[in-house]
């Protein structure tokens, strides 16, 4: 009956958690710069063309330079990005985006610790990444490449 109690004592306690960062400036700030960007048309397009050029790109990269379209895709994919992300409400949407990531990165962080220095945590986004486990300790039993 005691395991049952705190473990519903957790559960209350993580659902609060998660209700705070629900409410956070932080989240407030991420929804907001979102909603800008849902409804600006020309941000809209922007993420339309890139996502066509993309496409591309990915059918160009199953052949890489032998594909005769390999120098045109590569130029246009960049184009088509740097494009995309100078966009005045794109960029803010990807600056509050990454504010949010920090912020969960950091209530993990503490979640983890506060049961062991041991527990690896994602940091940085890494989680999200391809660079390794993502568990940011960097040890080398994890075979993690974070520094």
């Amino acid at each position: 009956m005691l395991a049952t109690i705190e473990i519903v004592d957790i559960l209350d306690k993580s659902e609060a958690l998660g209700q705070m960062v629900l409410e956070s400036d932080v989240m407030q700030n991420f929804n907001k710069a979102k909603e800008t960007m849902d409804q600006d048309q020309e941000a809209q397009g922007l993420i339309r063309h890139f996502t066509k050029v993309k496409d591309s790109y990915d059918e160009v990269e199953r052949f890489g330079r032998y594909h005769p379209d390999y120098s045109k895709i590569m130029k246009e994919i960049r184009v088509a990005k740097r494009e995309m992300d100078m966009h005045e409400t794109i960029a803010a949407y990807k600056m509050a985006e990454t504010d949010l990531q920090k912020l969960l990165d950091e209530v993990s962080q503490v979640v983890a610790f506060s049961v062991s220095d041991k527990v690896k945590v994602p940091m940085d986004g890494a989680a999200l990444t391809d660079g390794g486990c993502g568990c940011g300790s960097g040890s080398s039993g994890c075979g993690c490449k974070a520094s």
